[in-house]
């Protein structure tokens, strides 16, 4: 009777080592588990404690860029190689500058301004983005098309036309009216930078080209993006007393 009695006294002190170990091993587990959630490089851990951590880990990823500023790397110094004409300036973006980023030199109030680096050179490519008479809101439409002319190549082309609908088929009410916060912010978002872009714009000569527009004459201002492929996008522009 004595033996039985020891031996299940034994056996229940064994019984409550054990359970006392189990839960130590719970409790170890629980925090390496946590500091896996809070770190991110928490290790170890028993069981389902583990995968809290490992959810932790992949919540810290969420985190991404803020917005571009495109006028970050705006030139102070420009070229002086346009000629007073009509033609295609062919060269690489460098910056957007909008009425508002007046930290740039000579920015615009009421246009967006192009930068293009062409022969080495920051020139400025001047686009309406209000009007000064009748809706001062200005049209804007996106298409794509081949490219006009001659195949891009760096430099400053004259001797070339064209006219909205008669080379890109379009007409005026396919453009939709924006005010010039918003077609600024509409155009700085769609031109990529470093990439090689043609204008099509007036020249007065010197360092900048002007009516990115619907004008006369077969002398309408576009900007085309990715001017090699296929089909380049193509923005252009009007006034509401334009039709066509």
């Amino acid at each position: 009777m004595g033996s039985r009695t020891m031996t299940y006294g034994v056996s229940v002190a064994l019984l409550c080592v054990a359970l006392v170990g189990c839960g130590e091993g719970g409790g170890t587990g629980g925090t390496a588990g946590a500091g896996a959630s809070s770190t991110g490089t928490g290790t170890g851990g028993a069981g389902g404690s583990g995968g809290d951590g490992g959810g932790g880990t992949g919540g810290s990823g969420g985190s991404g860029g803020g917005t571009v500023d495109k006028a970050k790397d705006c030139a102070d110094t420009f070229g002086d190689a346009l000629t007073s004409a009509f033609g295609r300036v062919d060269g690489t973006v460098l910056a957007i500058v909008k009425p508002t980023d007046t930290q740039c030199a000579m920015p615009n109030d009421d246009h967006v301004v192009v930068q293009v680096v062409m022969d080495g050179k920051a020139y400025r490519m001047v686009v309406n983005v209000l009007s000064s008479f009748g809706d001062p809101n200005v049209g804007y439409l996106e298409t794509t098309h081949v490219m006009p002319g001659p195949a891009w190549q760096e430099g400053w082309h004259t001797g070339v036309s064209l006219d909205y609908p008669t080379d890109l088929g379009v007409q005026a009410e396919e453009f939709t009216a924006y005010d010039m916060a918003t077609l600024s912010d509409m155009i700085a978002d769609a031109i990529p930078l470093g990439e090689k872009i043609s204008v099509f714009a007036h020249s007065s000569g010197g360092a900048s080209a002007h009516k990115v527009h619907r004008n006369s004459a077969a002398q309408d201002g576009v900007i085309v993006l990715d001017p090699e492929s296929a089909a380049p996008k193509m923005l252009l522009f009007r006034f509401s007393n334009q039709v066509f």
